[in-house]
């Protein structure tokens, strides 16, 4: 899903970054593990994606529904016994769609010392209706110079996002008319 035509600032007030982050902490259990013994990534990529649309959710007034994952780098093995907190935010809003960052923090829960980063995810979520239609959400206010330059960079994403789509339907279309069944 993406956003069609561009939308007038005038439509829908905005909203601040803060006014939908949000902090979703979680303990580690034996459960959570893969067969080396650390928390499986797939545990992980399912609480980004629950903080995530959480956050898209509240930022949109509605259901909010996960279109991509543009991209989620583990950066440090996350233990059993870990308090995992997952920080996210709107980064970037468009017609109907909008970039939700995530910072991924881990500390042992038995343990004063500070949360490490263990990894980043940057998804896309699509604002639907109840037909699952898209629809408008507000325009994201930056607050600080983090979130502007977070609203920078997620409007560089989403340039390469469309690019790479473009140029894959191209290619596809060329194998097509070069007759090739694939």
């Amino acid at each position: 899903m993406t956003d069609q035509a561009p939308r007038s600032e005038a439509d829908i007030p905005g909203k601040p970054t803060s006014a939908s982050r949000t902090t979703l902490s979680h303990i580690m259990t034996g459960n959570d593990t893969n067969l080396l013994g650390t928390v499986h990534g797939g545990v992980i990529m399912k609480l980004v994606d629950d903080a995530a649309g959480a956050v898209a959710g509240r930022h949109s007034g509605g259901p909010a529904v996960t279109a991509s994952m543009d991209e989620m780098v583990f950066l440090e093995p996350v233990r059993v016994g870990d308090l995992v907190h997952v920080k996210a935010q709107v980064n970037w809003t468009g017609r109907s769609s909008m970039e939700v960052g995530v910072r991924v923090l881990a500390e042992r829960w038995n343990e004063s010392t500070p949360a490490q980063q263990v990894g980043s995810a940057y998804l896309v979520f699509a604002a639907v209706d109840a037909e699952g239609k898209p629809r408008t959400v507000p325009p994201v206010q930056p607050e600080s110079e983090r979130d502007k330059r977070r609203y920078q960079e997620a409007q560089i994403r989403r340039t390469h996002r469309l690019a790479r789509r473009r140029a894959i339907k191209e290619l596809r279309e060329k194998r097509i008319a070069d007759g090739f069944d694939d």
